[in-house]
């Protein structure tokens, strides 16, 4: 009892030199989290059999490494405050399930709230932050999504700093999601706290539509509605290596149809936003894993530069997005809203396309850009002619524009 009252204590000493982990998560995290699909149905059984298809799959070769457990897996808490796991659903324990992750090469993320109690009302992290921070170190965890659920009288901000402090002081490079769905601008802060933020409230698998739930005291949205909940110019000058806008973990593979889980995933790819699969991994469909393991769109949500893309116009339900990547490369990505097929003409030569925010101009009056269709993974001519396409309804043409050297 006094050497636990002692750590406690020399890890609120080390709060005064607190900060986030940083040389994590410099490009968007990859992986998959349990909620979308399981809910509260979640085991260690299911989360090693989550792994095993990580790596069976293909996944992890394309880039996912985190297994995510969401909301339930909590049990109760001991007679000094620490958090124990389900007996029933983990009997194993938390540390012998995270070996069992990093021994396929993966990392373990974990899930809390900062208030009372979880969403899903299980034991929250309130007024137990350190506690929390030292079991989650003690299990190797590395990475802790933290909702905000029952957090009556909490200030955002401040409780998002408390738990950072607590993992720092704990010592385990841990990645940091914040999760207050946008409400108070965690963009604006949460770069010195934690690695991604939420924009936007829980995603639905659906294309185009808004859930009604608890009477409507909450909703879930559709990836349209997702796309449009914020202004993204103001959200992507905050965005970057180790600070990442979150607009929700997908929904590919979980009902919508194939035009639209591509576009679904390569918008994803556009906003540079992290890819948290939230499918069933260990049954998909061909067409799903190709999506998710399109290691050309990947690329563009991985680059370097850590750019979030733009919308540049839109015309008769398509919207033109732009981003910037290294070497002076360019993605584009042309998606199509309506649910009828549209065709486009793209002159090159008479588009200004320029990232103000971030100092970057295709200038295709005097560059040349070879085109690279990524999802038929074909050439598709030069910058020099007009495009011309037709893309499908709720679909996407998304494509590289490599700068001719």
């Amino acid at each position: 009892m006094k050497r636990i009252v002692l750590l406690i204590l020399s890890f609120l000493a080390l709060t005064s030199y607190a900060q986030k982990f940083e040389n994590l998560a410099l490009t968007p995290p990859m992986g998959w989290n349990s909620w979308n699909y399981f809910a509260c149905d979640v085991s260690e059984d299911l989360i090693r059999e989550a792994a095993d298809a990580m790596v069976s799959s293909g996944m992890k070769d394309a880039g996912y490494i985190y297994i995510n457990i969401d909301d339930c897996w909590h049990g109760e808490r001991d007679s000094l405050g620490f958090i124990h796991p389900d007996p029933e659903h983990f009997p194993s324990g938390m540390k012998a399930l995270a070996d069992y992750i990093h021994s396929k090469g993966l990392k373990l993320g974990i899930y809390s709230d900062a208030g009372w109690e979880t969403c899903g009302h299980r034991p929250g992290s309130r007024g137990y932050e350190y506690q929390d921070a030292m079991q989650y170190a003690n299990w190797e965890v590395d990475f802790l999504k933290y909702d905000w659920c029952a957090t009556q009288g909490l200030n955002a901000e401040g409780a998002y700093l408390t738990m950072r402090d607590a993992l720092y002081a704990a010592g385990r490079p841990i990645v940091f999601s914040i999760c207050e769905w946008g409400t108070y601008e965690p963009w604006k802060w949460g770069g010195e706290i934690g690695h991604l933020w939420r924009t936007a409230g829980d995603i639905y698998h659906c294309f185009d539509c808004a859930i009604e739930r608890d009477g409507g005291a909450w909703y879930q949205w559709g990836v349209e509605q997702i796309l449009d909940m914020r202004d993204n110019d103001t959200l992507r000058r905050y965005a970057g290596p180790g600070h990442w806008n979150d607009p929700d973990m997908m929904e590919v593979g979980n009902g919508m149809s194939i035009n639209e889980d591509r576009a679904h995933f390569a918008m994803w790819c556009m906003l540079a936003a992290p890819l948290i699969a939230g499918n069933d991994i260990r049954s998909m469909k061909p067409e799903v894993l190709e999506i998710l393991t399109n290691k050309d769109a990947i690329a563009i949500d991985q680059d370097s530069l850590g750019i979030q893309g733009f919308r540049y116009q839109v015309a008769d339900s398509v919207e033109t997005w732009f981003k910037p990547l290294e070497n002076g490369d360019w993605a584009v990505c042309f998606l199509n809203r309506n649910p009828t097929t549209r065709d486009i003409t793209f002159n090159w030569s008479t588009e200004n396309v320029v990232d103000a925010i971030f100092g970057f101009d295709a200038n295709f009056k005097e560059n040349e850009y070879s085109l690279y269709n990524v999802w038929t993974h074909k050439k598709a001519g030069t910058t020099k002619k007009p495009l011309k396409a037709t893309i499908p309804g709720n679909d996407v043409l998304m494509m590289r524009l490599n700068l001719s050297r």
